[in-house]
């Protein structure tokens, strides 16, 4: 009876072993991304696709390139990130894990006294030790598909680590940017103001001699406070953009004023980039993207290890233990067999299992697709913001040019007594209005640029190792060496 037993479960082993020549569920195939053939807006001329990864440095200001290195040196999202990356390491080791052998050792030692029929005390030690082990064969590929899944998993995280970076030297270089058109528009209102306190000198002077109307003085005094109140307005947002970069470099506040005034006061210049005209060259240069398509394959991956919970499992295990005494020889116990695990009903579970994985496969596609989309909306309004702001820039310029010198020629007819100050003013608001829409259209162009870097991926290529927060400080601080 005992030798039917064995011959059965011998069968049933190698029947298991012949269908488990390969781990079960999909085959994953990375999608092909369904992108334009061409982009649609127009691409900027003279570019350089090389400049993108070092585009920083390329600028003609080289306190952006000191902010962004410091950023870099000390930030909690690219110190985040790579803890999210040894998360993903750690569950990978822990995965493989799954398809090793379990040993484990014990080691007890006990005394004991209990009284004999002689009357006398007899005291026992008792020695053991023994060792256990298990090993699940991977027969249908749980671990395979699990480990599959995991490593997708790292470098998804590796492609979220270069996201981070590409993002967090875009927001500086923007705020950056942002802050020296600031200055520029506070210089502007502070030269307005310079010129209409003289003005309104002047006019009081003229009403208290009743050479000008009483009106006159007051619309003086009116456009001094308002234009006044427009530079400390002005001056505000200043001040918040230095908070702001005090928050993502670190620097402290009273050094980076330091540095930042040591600095040009115009606005950074980028190099132009150059931009594949097929879009989907530009899809494999996005980090974002990448990790989409990673998640994408574990999601894939998890299909065959829900998959693989509804065959049987076989496990070998086998045990030793020694005991010893001082009242008798030493004993030796050991075990070693199969054992086979059936699953037979569960209630569905396990079956909800794999529809919860393709569900969320399905999901992970759907992302993905979204994320291929929106690379390209975020190129496509990138090119059409840049191709607009060029072709406005001189127009911009020539306005607020002239419009300049017809305030001056207004400003000699006022003083001359052919013009109000009513039309002097209202030459002197537009003529303020222009060079504003001049310095704003400028620190515009100057954004666009910096969003097409970030929407071409900033120069990231599949492959690159993401780094430690460790090497990134040590990078930093030989750049300022």
């Amino acid at each position: 009876m005992q030798a039917l037993v064995l011959r059965r479960t011998a069968g049933a082993v190698s029947l298991i072993l012949m269908l488990a020549s390969c781990a079960v569920g999909p085959t994953y195939r990375e999608p092909v991304p369904e992108a334009p053939v061409s982009w649609n807006a127009a691409l900027p001329h003279d570019g350089n696709v090389a400049t993108i990864s070092e585009w920083w440095q390329q600028f003609d200001d080289p306190v952006l390139g000191q902010l962004i290195a410091a950023s870099e040196a000390d930030s909690p999202s690219l110190t985040k990130a790579w803890a999210s990356i040894e998360k993903a390491r750690a569950a990978v080791s822990s995965a493989k894990s799954g398809g090793l052998p379990v040993v484990t050792a014990t080691n007890s030692a006990s005394r004991s006294k209990q009284p004999a029929q002689s009357g006398a005390t007899v005291i026992t030690n008792t020695r053991s030790a023994g060792q256990d082990a298990s090993w699940e064969l991977d027969l249908f590929g749980k671990v395979r598909r699990s480990t599959e899944a995991a490593q997708a998993r790292v470098d998804a995280r590796v492609s979220d680590w270069h996201d981070a970076r590409v993002s967090l030297a875009a927001e500086v270089a923007d705020t950056y940017v942002q802050y020296r058109a600031c200055i520029l528009l506070a210089e502007a209102y502070e030269s307005e103001l310079t010129s209409m306190l003289q003005t309104e000198k002047a006019t009081t002077s003229l009403v208290e001699a009743g050479f000008r109307p009483p009106s006159d003085g007051a619309l003086a005094l009116a456009g001094s406070a308002s234009t006044r109140s427009s530079l400390v307005l002005q001056r505000a947002q200043c001040d918040l953009l230095v908070k702001s970069l005090v928050s993502l470099t670190a620097i402290d506040e009273a050094r980076l004023r330091e540095l930042m005034a040591a600095g040009s006061t115009k606005l950074p210049q980028p190099v132009a980039l150059q931009v594949e005209s097929v879009p989907a060259q530009v899809l494999r240069q996005r980090p974002d993207l990448a990790s989409r398509e990673r998640e994408l394959a574990a999601a894939s991956a998890e299909i065959g290890v829900a998959q693989a919970d509804l065959y049987p499992s076989l496990s070998l295990s086998g045990s030793i233990t020694v005991s010893t005494s001082n009242l008798a020889s030493s004993a030796t116990s050991w075990s070693f067999g199969p054992s086979l695990s059936l699953p037979i009903f569960d209630g569905g579970r396990r079956r909800a299992a794999v529809d919860s994985a393709r569900a969320s496969y399905t999901s992970a596609l759907a992302d993905y697709r979204h994320g291929v989309r929106n690379v390209v909306k975020e190129v496509e309004q990138a090119l059409v913001n840049l191709d607009s702001a060029g072709r406005r820039a001189d127009d911009a310029a020539i306005a607020a040019q002239e419009y300049r010198r017809y305030f001056h020629a207004t400003e000699v007819s006022w003083r001359a007594g052919r013009d109000s100050l009513l039309t002097l003013e209202e030459a002197r608001r537009t003529a303020l209005s222009a060079e504003i829409q001049q310095i704003t259209l400028q620190r515009d162009r100057v954004a666009y640029w910096i969003a097409l870097y970030k929407a071409l991926g900033g120069g990231w290529q599949p492959g690159t190792p993401a780094s430690s927060p460790e090497a990134m400080a040590q990078q930093s601080a030989q750049r300022e060496d």
